[in-house]
């Protein structure tokens, strides 16, 4: 699985005008399921995203994760994660996960996460959404397991 992190002061998701997931502080994850993955990437990628240390303490110095500071997470899929732009100008998604596939490992993150932590709020599954965020810091990290 592939995600992008980017730690937020808040970042809300729109579907039709009406907002269907919001946070505070806390992270706007983007994730993107590729053709071999599984439950078991699901599962390491939720497992990171709580460990992750992306926030600051006393000192500035990045050592606390979305857990230690009561953060919240935005999930959005987001498959042009897998985008190939290796040739020509137009990106191909070969290496993403068939919509099936994807879905149930989107809504699986969704409830490993939901299992674990108090504050999660998601997207939409293959909606045109629109995602509107604060970037804190700008600190923005790309994941894949």
């Amino acid at each position: 699985m592939i995600a992008l992190v980017q730690r937020v002061r808040q970042a809300r998701v729109e579907v039709e005008g009406r907002t269907i997931g919001a946070i505070d502080h806390g992270l706007l994850v983007f994730v993107c399921a590729e053709p071999d993955d599984d439950e078991t990437q699901a599962a390491k990628l939720v497992a990171k995203l709580l460990k992750l240390r992306v926030f600051g303490d006393d000192a500035g110095k990045m050592n606390h994760s979305v857990q230690d500071v009561a953060g919240g997470l935005l999930i959005v899929s987001q498959f042009t994660l897998a985008a190939d732009t290796g040739s020509g100008n137009r990106p191909g998604f070969s290496g993403v996960a068939p919509p099936a596939l994807g879905h149930a490992l989107y809504e699986r993150v969704l409830a490993l996460a939901r299992e674990a932590h108090p504050n999660v709020a998601a997207g939409e599954f293959g909606a045109d959404m629109q995602v509107h965020l604060v970037n804190d810091g700008p600190v923005t990290i790309p994941l894949r397991v």
